[in-house]
């Protein structure tokens, strides 16, 4: 996995990247070290063959796009993700989370609604809190 840990206005930062695309987005943090802690803490979750596929692909822009984001501009990241190291109702979920149009708020309810899991609310949740590129996955 390539990565890298930079300043934005808010702190520092955090991306990683695979073959395909960015697999993890750290949000500011108070130190340098701490957001490198947090972006190299869940790797262990990812199998040893996907990080020995890691790119340089993209990553230039994806530190380039977050900054600006972090600055309070408005950003349109229209960069790859590499979400295939997690499982299917991780992704689906995700997905659906991102269709919702900014600016706008949807309950768990609704999407486990739209992955047809409609009695999976709480599951949404969790996966939500797992979700490895937040600002680039609502």
């Amino acid at each position: 996995m390539k990565k890298a840990i930079f300043s934005t206005t808010l702190g520092w930062a955090g991306a990683g990247i695979f073959e395909k695309g960015i697999c993890r987005i750290v949000l500011p943090r108070g130190s340098q070290k701490t957001a490198k802690s947090e972006l190299t803490k869940r790797k262990s979750e990812i199998s040893k063959e996907a990080l020995s596929r890691s790119s340089d692909r993209d990553i230039k822009t994806t530190v380039k796009l977050l900054q600006q984001y972090f600055s309070g501009r408005r950003v349109s990241f229209d960069l790859p993700l590499d979400l295939s190291y997690y499982t299917p109702f991780q992704r689906a979920v995700w997905k659906a989370a991102a269709m919702i149009p900014y600016g706008e708020t949807r309950s768990y309810t609704w999407i486990a609604k739209k992955i047809g899991k409609p009695n999976a609310a709480r599951a949404v949740g969790q996966a939500l809190g797992a979700n490895p590129v937040p600002i680039l996955i609502p």
